[in-house]
Parts: C-alpha cells; sequence; structure tokens
C-alpha cells in the first residue's frame, strides 16, 4: 500500500495555511475570521498536540545525523500518543469552518514552505499509524527525505533502509512482514548481477549454512574453489574484558567480577588472548551454569 499525501490533512500545511491568511487579513486592516478558526481548532485539543510534533521538526534544522535520526524517530513515537480518531473528526471540522469564509482552494493554491518535507512527515505519521502494510520503499524514502532536511546534508539511502529494518524487526507480524520485504529487496539487489551457477551455489549455501558436513560435500562434489580472505576490517581475535586501568578499580568475588571505586594494587588484565579455556574448562563452565 502507498499513502497518498493529502494538503487538506496535513496538519503542518493546515496550520500555515490558516496562519498566512490571518496576516494577510490584519496587513489589510480586515478583520480576520481564521484568527478564532485557530484559536477553536489548534488550542487544547488533539490536533494542536499533533501540530506541536510538526513544529518541533521543522524548527530542528542543521543537526548532525545522530540527533536528527533522535528527533525524528522521537516524534513519530510521540504522534502514536495522540488520538487519531479525533485528529480525523477535527481536521474535517476545521476544513468545514474555512469552507464557511473562504475560497479553500485557493487557499492551498499558493506556494508552501518546505513543501516535500511537510509532505514526507504526514506520510510517516500516517505509516507509524496505521495496521495496513505501507509500501517500504516510501517509508525508506520519506525518511531519506527528511533527514536531509534536517541535516541540510546528502543521506545515504541504504544506511537508512538497514535502520528501517533493525527498527521493524520487534514488531507484530505484519510490520515483520514489512521488513521481510525490505530485507528481499535488499538481497534481490546484492546479488541480481549473479550468473545461474553462482545463484546456484549461493542457494546450496543457504540451504545447508547449519549444516556443516553437507556443505562440505556440497564443496567436494562440486569442485568449488574456496578462497581464504582473513580478517575483515573491524574484526577481531581477541577481545580485551578489562584493562589494566580497569582492573585497578575491579574486586572478584566467586565467578564474578565487580567494578567499584576502590583502587587496587595489583595490576591484571584479562581478555580471551591470554586467558582462553580449553575444551574441559568451558564444559566444566556451562555444567556449573546449569546452561547444559
Amino acid at each position: 500500500m502507498y499513502i497518498k499525501h493529502s494538503k487538506f490533512k496535513n496538519t503542518g500545511i493546515l496550520f500555515e495555511v490558516v496562519v498566512r491568511k490571518i496576516t494577510s487579513e490584519t496587513l489589510s486592516g480586515k478583520d480576520s475570521p481564521a484568527i478564532n478558526i485557530l484559536k477553536s481548532h489548534f488550542v487544547n485539543t488533539e490536533l494542536g498536540k499533533e501540530y506541536k510534533l510538526y513544529e518541533t521538526l521543522f524548527n530542528s534544522k542543521g543537526l548532525n545525523s545522530l540527533k536528527a535520526t533522535a528527533v525524528l524517530d522521537t516524534v513519530l513515537e510521540q504522534s502514536k500518543k495522540l488520538n487519531r480518531t479525533a485528529i480525523r473528526k477535527e481536521k474535517y471540522s476545521l476544513i468545514k469552518s474555512l469552507k464557511e469564509h473562504y475560497n479553500v482552494e485557493g487557499l492551498f493554491k499558493t506556494k508552501l514552505n518546505d513543501y516535500k518535507a511537510q509532505a514526507s512527515f504526514y506520510t510517516l505519521i500516517e505509516t507509524y499509524n496505521t495496521k495496513k502494510l505501507i509500501d517500504p520503499n516510501q517509508i525508506v524514502d520519506n525518511k531519506v527525505t527528511l533527514l536531509e532536511y534536517l541535516t541540510s546534508k546528502s543521506v545515504d539511502r541504504d544506511n537508512v533502509k538497514e535502520d528501517v529494518i533493525e527498527e521493524f524487526k520487534s514488531q507484530d507480524k505484519d510490520i515483520r512482514t514489512l521488513t521481510y520485504h525490505i530485507m528481499l529487496e535488499n538481497f534481490n539487489d546484492k546479488y541480481s548481477s549473479l550468473n545461474k551457477r553462482q545463484k546456484y551455489v549461493l542457494k546450496e549455501f543457504i540451504e545447508s549454512v547449519d549444516n556443516t558436513p553437507s556443505l562440505k560435500q556440497f564443496y567436494n562434489k562440486e569442485d568449488i574453489d574456496l578462497k581464504e580472505v582473513g580478517i575483515r576490517p573491524g574484526e577481531k581475535l581477541h577481545e580485551e574484558m578489562i584493562s589494566a586501568e580497569e582492573w585497578m578499580r575491579t574486586e572478584e568475588y566467586d565467578n564474578f567480577l565487580i567494578g567499584s571505586e576502590n583502587i587496587r594494587d595489583e595490576q591484571k588484565s584479562y581478555n580471551s588472548f591470554d586467558s582462553l579455556m580449553d575444551s574441559s574448562e568451558a564444559y566444566s563452565f556451562l555444567l556449573d551454569s546449569g546452561v547444559v
């Protein structure tokens, strides 16, 4: 499903249209019915609360990528706490009030500020407040648009897509289906250039990944060359759990190490490189821990 944007339902645009009308009528020396319309529909209402989310987002330009993501995620989560039924009714009532005094079509013909970003935020709010399955590309595109607006920098679409996958993994069944579609699209994009032989090998690898003997038999049978690539950037052969400095503030208690403010005289460093368990020690540890 693809959510279509509507100026008449976009809270940020509705507010801007009403404020513009107040400004133009006030400057012309006219009484402005839009003043009462603004007070009636945006003060102490659910619609007013939703507008505050728009205001928060669009007053947050110039952020770095981490802060921009945090702001966007926060306002979207806050939108879930609003009464969507009340908001729909209040929007209908607002449009009805505008029609009583103005040519509504004419109000929305003027050029609007940050229209693309406003439209993206509207569709994201709708996405986060519906149980229907939304086109994942629309979610990613909308987030990219808003993050670029907030940071004033180009945003990597693939990174946003990965964030969307992680975000929706823990959601209910329908939302997890959305995640599956995004992951499938990523997979197809990455491996679309494989030839028939390569696709066959990849298929066997996926189906046999939890069965090492079967996978080895397949490789031997097909005479496939395996290339040892070594450690990839960022990978480690061992992990230092406690540094020498941290050991000065660590107390031993039974099988536990507890960090404290006290400074120890002894310096010692624990890591998997110089304190690796052998198989018997590992098995005993698992028995003692009740794992096996």
